[in-house]
């Protein structure tokens, strides 16, 4: 069987990926057949194509961790009770450093 594929270089050629791998979304073909390395080519393919189109610079680490504390309901104070103390935490810079940016913070 040939491997109908071809590199994506144009929208149009990405919508015709994505067109093509969207059937094998209901009943994904067996790893190690020749449609299941069809599958894994277009979805290589179409995953470069995003990343060079799209791409999507990895977070500010203090900005991250910031936004999963606020997800699970933490505040400063469980940041000063992870570094040891409150005093540790708020006395020394560390926690009110951190939220800041990492300006002056040192945790030894």
């Amino acid at each position: 069987m040939k491997m109908n594929v071809r590199p994506i270089k144009t929208e149009a050629d990405y919508d015709w990926a994505l067109k093509e791998i969207a059937r094998y979304f209901d009943v994904q073909p067996k790893p190690g057949t020749a449609e299941g390395d069809r599958f894994d080519v277009l979805a290589t393919l179409i995953e470069a194509y995003e990343e060079k189109r799209w791409p999507i610079d990895p977070p500010d680490p203090v900005d991250a961790i910031r936004f999963r504390m606020e997800q699970a309901g933490f505040g400063q104070a469980d940041l000063a009770t992870l570094l040891g103390s409150r005093s540790r935490a708020f006395g020394n810079y560390a926690a009110q450093a951190f939220f800041d940016n990492g300006a002056g913070a040192e945790v030894a």
